[in-house]
């Protein structure tokens, strides 16, 4: 059984590394329609799966020179993002998919960091593959 430590793992958005990130979520989620009849006589729902779907966040010490990362997820834009959670070495296993950027908040408190979480939402499949060597 294979373990790993949350810090082992990295967000990328496209090829670009997003700076200063303390944890991020990816969640799968799948739709369904009940399909109870009448006629059941069990007494119990029965339901169809019918659409999957994805969303997640990243959360980070909120970097303003990040160009590449963190100052390209605006509210609305579109990105591949990457996800790897034991690394991006060679044959690590990674998720990747098409975003949209629906949620930037910022916080500060007098003792602590400034920090920036980035919420997501899959268009289309997320998919997961290794990193080629």
């Amino acid at each position: 059984m294979a373990n790993h430590a949350g810090k082992e793992g990295t967000v990328k958005i496209g090829a670009s590394t997003i700076a200063e990130i303390r944890e991020y979520s990816i969640e799968e989620t799948g739709d369904t329609a009940d399909n109870t009849t009448l006629d059941n006589t069990t007494g119990w729902k029965t339901h169809l799966a019918t659409f999957s779907g994805w969303s997640g966040s990243v959360s980070c010490y909120w970097d303003e020179t990040d160009t590449n990362g963190q100052q390209t997820l605006t509210i609305g834009a579109s990105v591949t993002l990457n996800v790897y959670p034991e690394g991006a070495g060679t044959a690590d296993e990674f998720y990747s998919g098409t975003a949209t950027v629906t949620g930037i908040s910022r916080k500060a408190a007098f003792d602590g960091m400034v920090e920036a979480e980035f919420s997501f939402l899959g268009s289309g499949a997320l998919t997961a593959d290794q990193v080629p060597a």
